[in-house]
C-alpha cells in the first residue's frame, strides 16, 4: 500500500524538521548575552545581544 509508506515518509520528515528546530533553538538560548565580536573575511563586527 502506497499510501502508507507516504504516511511514514511525511511523519518521518516532521520528525527530522522538528528535531532541527529544537536544536536551533537551543543554540540560540545556549549564546552568551552581552556583546559579541566577530573577526572574519568580512571585516570585523559587532553585534549587541
Amino acid at each position: 500500500m502506497p499510501n502508507r509508506n507516504v504516511l511514514y515518509l511525511v511523519i518521518g520528515a516532521l520528525g527530522v524538521i522538528t528535531g532541527m528546530l529544537g536544536y536551533n533553538l537551543y543554540q540560540a538560548k545556549k549564546q552568551p548575552e552581552g556583546l559579541q565580536i566577530n573577526v572574519g573575511p568580512d571585516g570585523v563586527k559587532i553585534q549587541n545581544k
